[in-house]
């Protein structure tokens, strides 16, 4: 197949207005490994790190529901030494540890290292054009903006998932994903979550929470206006007959009444897909106090 027969993901979905809620892709817990480049379309296998080293991250990874990325300073500028963090994004447990390594080899050690302390949030936006064109092409000018404001904060990374969503954002340690954050927004949305505080019209949910619950924490923060981080904590989530779901949520408490479904979107979900996929909807039957 030559050519490109379809606009690029992220600017049809962002026309067809594809919800964000309920998206944020699954993890825990994050091990980031500092990685100039180049980076290969699976990522970190293709990137030149040592197999061994590689499987026994993605072990790791698979063991504790941990994501492993690769992450670089936007700009690519040469530095001496590089830099890992551990990353837990669990409600109550958040934190960001961190070290330094000088080889491939000592990287399966420091997923159980203690590490050091730190301080202050990290943001993580996908830059990763060989595994998407979108990730590239509206990642880097929103990591650019971002390094400008924050540098010691910003990384480039590796697919997050949900590349039609790009430019794709996360805010470590909570995990919150967000979705086509444009740039003039990013500095403040940034700002306001080291601050406690979310923008909730690019949220696609916190990766360490199951999908239904992301989508009832996005229709609760829409109708009680909730900003903070910590704001309705999930306290209950179960079945309710087919593809039904019963949220509770605490501060403030409210109960949510979904339903789940697959619909066929008739086009490609990323601009590396050949064929139509589908994506997952929540609709809102019901919520109250």
């Amino acid at each position: 197949m030559t050519g490109h027969p379809w606009p690029r993901c992220s600017f049809v979905a962002e026309a067809a207005g594809d919800p964000l809620e309920g998206s944020a892709p699954p993890a825990q817990q994050w091990f980031l490994v500092e990685h100039p480049g180049p980076w290969g379309r699976h990522a970190p296998a293709g990137s030149g790190i040592d197999p061994a080293v590689v499987d026994a991250l993605t072990t790791w990874a698979g063991a504790v529901g941990a994501r492993v990325l690769l992450v670089r300073r936007p700009g690519r500028r040469p530095r001496r030494g590089h830099r890992w963090f551990r990353v837990d994004s669990r409600p109550g447990r958040e934190s960001v540890r961190g070290g330094e390594f000088t080889t491939d080899a000592e990287l399966p050690a420091a997923v159980h290292a203690p590490g050091e302390p730190v301080a202050g949030p990290l943001t993580l936006v996908c830059a990763h054009g060989r595994h998407d064109t979108c990730c590239a092409v509206r990642g880097r000018p929103v990591a650019a903006a971002l390094a400008a404001s924050a540098p010691g904060s910003t990384w480039e990374c590796t697919h997050l998932g949900g590349c039609r969503f790009a430019p794709a954002v996360v805010l470590l340690p909570h995990g919150f994903a967000l979705g086509g954050l444009p740039g003039p927004d990013a500095v403040g949305v940034v700002r306001d979550y080291a601050a406690g505080e979310l923008d909730p019209r690019w949220v696609r949910g916190r990766t360490s929470l199951p999908p239904a619950v992301q989508a009832a924490q996005h229709h609760a923060r829409a109708a009680t206006g909730a900003t903070g981080v910590d704001a309705l904590r999930p306290v209950g989530v179960e079945p309710d007959g087919d593809g039904g779901w019963r949220v509770s949520l605490a501060d403030p408490a409210i109960a949510v009444r979904l339903r789940e479904r697959w619909v066929p979107t008739g086009r490609p979900l990323t601009c590396a897909a050949t064929a139509p996929g589908r994506m997952r909807l929540f609709d809102l039957l019901e919520l109250h106090e």
